[in-house]
């Protein structure tokens, strides 16, 4: 088994959190951590830990850049974050995923091929923030200013494998995000032990 190449991430973190309130949500606390540094710490191993989003409270190696129009959307920000990647190879996240680990960052990583590899939750949709990919094929598909605003549609044309992670009873997904208050509620209760 050949390792895994180095890796960047980027981390997508201008939402305007809207069912939210407008709160800043990626510094939103989950089980005592701000989900971004949950997202962070899961990605410790990357070359390259960049947030595409306004300057917040991070580590001091995290790198921040915009799209150019803040909040254009998911595609303007992966393009915006690409554009400062140096690795063949890249994990894009959402800054919503508190219980993210590094062992499935780790998993998908050793699962690429084709263009990418992304996660599949347990009702069988694409996560799109939640997969690794060969820079080059990505950057690709979201070069147009004009490509098409939904990822998904900026996305079809890639050679995309899923992986099913397994989730243990009791454990909570992976995927678990957080964009109503329900939700976040939900995974609080969780982080601290309850089903939510």
């Amino acid at each position: 088994m050949h390792p895994s190449p180095p890796y960047s991430a980027v981390i997508l973190a201008g939402g305007r959190a809207a069912r939210l309130g407008g709160r800043d949500k990626p510094q939103l606390e989950v089980g005592g951590r701000t989900m971004l540094g949950s997202v962070l710490d899961a990605v410790s191993g990357a070359v390259r830990r960049i947030v595409v989003g306004p300057p917040q409270e991070a580590p001091a190696d995290v790198v921040f850049t915009r799209e150019e129009r803040a909040g254009a959307g998911p595609v303007a920000a992966v393009r915006a974050g690409l554009a400062v990647v140096r690795t063949d190879v890249v994990a894009v996240l959402a800054a919503d995923l508190p219980f993210l680990t590094g062992d499935l960052i780790d998993r998908l990583r050793s699962s690429l091929d084709g263009d990418g590899v992304l996660v599949v939750d347990d009702t069988g949709r694409d996560q799109l923030l939640l997969g690794v990919w060969r820079t080059t094929a990505l950057a690709g598909a979201v070069a147009d200013p004009a490509a098409p605003a939904a990822l998904h549609r900026a996305l079809a044309g890639l050679d995309v494998r899923r992986l099913r992670p397994d989730v243990a009873a009791g454990h909570p997904a992976p995927w678990t995000d957080c964009d109503t208050p329900e939700e976040l509620a939900r995974a609080r209760a969780v982080a601290r032990g309850g089903t939510g």
